[in-house]
């Protein structure tokens, strides 16, 4: 068999068959306590054996379809977590111990490994960061269903932790490869600021405008045209060698804050009222409803993406890599330096127990994520001695040792593609109507494929 012999019906079946088999996932990670991360993975070793069984060796466009899914699952997850960052004066202290705590352990981790690599891999100090990288970003993608049973306070460290860490590493992993050309550490940093400052200010503006003018719009088809828009953005901004993600992340933290964004001015105690207030410029109800219909759409989009591209890592992982005793070595040592390094960054800015909260730093979709990346569209930055085997080595020691170390705390682990229920309240003008609240509720739960009832609001919470 070869790859002509594949029609659009095949791939469909296919498809439509990963997407079912994701889905059953979840309702074993809910009944056994094995987060559905390595049972997608085992799924994908599986489908390679299989295609390997009736001669099918290789994958038809995989660098192509890799780097097309990496590019739009990277901005889906960024919008995803923008959108369940309520930012409130209340919880700036917690954002910014999570933030510190997260932007401390990338870095440290990130340090930490590029050393290992080199000195126990030949491996070249930038490489070594370039692998680093990506390693030492946590996955929020698993991290926030499985610590719905934590405290209020060690729940909510977690979730904002995981999803700055994301973010941070996103954004380190693309500014130091924009950066590989630069002779001297100044010259690197002015690069960085440079891009950053233009970035942000035209992510401002942008973000903006696509806000106001989307709240404008009274037809239904409003989303993907705003994607579309996105996406357009993104992608000459990355032309442009800036850093688009910053866009993304600006556009999110707008749709879920936008009290912040856009402020009720007290114009009895202005002198002058020539301009209007911010406020009146949107529409509450509308803003609610976009909103709403964001957060539906980037969660039904990040459980696809995350389902294939668990199942793809699974398809490229090599079985007999398992058995080499220095890939397994190798990818120890690394665990035992990310756990390390956040015992470290934990015991400096937090003085309650540490325990579970040292165990649960699982690595998931992010790093393959960028993994894909090096391996397709920065292949001049591969290193053929760093074995993949290595990268599922971690992955499946730091998802087992968060699995043991919730399980000991009395947690029961939930789908790693599972999400948390849609927002029903925003921090700055208090609970929806309730009759809207309860419909909005009606219709996440009808989501079966995605959630689980009992699944907590994370942004009620954070």
């Amino acid at each position: 068999m070869n790859v002509s012999d594949i029609n659009a019906y095949g791939l469909v079946i296919g498809g439509s068959l990963v997407i079912i088999l994701s889905y059953f996932a979840n309702l074993l990670a809910k009944k056994t306590n094995i987060p559905s991360v390595l049972v997608l993975i085992g799924m994908g070793i599986l489908i390679r054996q299989g295609l390997n069984a009736i001669g099918l060796t290789s994958i038809p466009f995989e660098s192509l379809v890799l780097e097309l899914l990496g590019t739009i699952g990277l901005i889906f997850i960024v919008l995803e977590a923008a959108l369940e960052l309520n930012l409130s004066k209340e919880k700036m202290p917690l954002i910014l111990k999570s933030a510190t705590v997260g932007l401390i352990a990338l870095l440290g981790s990130s340090a930490a490994i590029a050393a290992f690599l080199h000195y126990a891999m030949n491996m070249p100090i930038f490489e070594g960061w370039v692998y680093g990288i990506p390693l030492s970003i946590m996955s929020s993608a698993i991290i926030i269903p499985s610590v719905s049973g934590l405290d209020d306070g060690d729940r909510e460290f977690m979730v904002y932790e995981s999803t700055f860490s994301d973010i941070f590493g996103i954004m380190a992993f693309y500014l130091l490869l924009g950066n590989s050309e630069t002779a001297s550490a100044n010259t690197v940093l002015i690069n960085i600021g440079t891009n950053l400052l233009v970035t942000f200010i035209l992510a401002v503006v942008v973000s903006y405008l696509l806000v106001y003018v989307l709240q404008k719009i009274t037809s239904q088809v409003k989303l993907f045209l705003s994607i579309a828009v996105l996406l357009l953005i993104y992608s000459i901004q990355k032309l442009l060698h800036l850093s688009p993600l910053v866009l993304i992340l600006i556009f999110g933290l707008m749709l879920n804050n936008h009290r912040i964004f856009f402020p009720q001015w007290n114009l009895a105690k202005k002198k002058w009222n020539i301009l209007p207030s911010p406020a009146a410029l949107l529409d509450d109800h509308r803003m609610h409803e976009l909103h709403r219909d964001y957060h539906l759409l980037t969660l039904e989009s990040a459980f696809v993406i995350r389902t294939f591209f668990f199942v793809l890592f699974g398809m490229t992982v090599s079985l007999a890599a398992l058995t080499d005793l220095h890939v397994i070595t190798e990818g120890l040592i690394i665990c035992c330096i990310l756990f390390a390094v956040r015992f470290l960054s934990l015991i400096i800015f937090r003085r309650k127990s540490m325990f579970p909260l040292l165990y649960i730093a699982p690595r998931g979709l992010i790093t393959i994520l960028l993994f894909f990346q090096i391996q397709g569209a920065y292949s001049q930055f591969a290193q053929p001695q760093f074995d993949q085997g290595i990268l599922l080595v971690i992955i499946l020691v730091s998802s087992i040792v968060m699995t043991i170390a919730l399980v000991q705390n009395g947690i029961t682990v939930r789908g790693v593609t599972l999400v948390p229920e849609m927002i029903t309240t925003d921090s700055s003008t208090g609970p929806v109507e309730q009759s809207e609240a309860a419909a909005l509720k009606n219709k996440a739960s009808d989501e079966d494929a995605l959630e689980s009832p009992d699944v907590p609001e994370i942004n009620d919470e954070v």
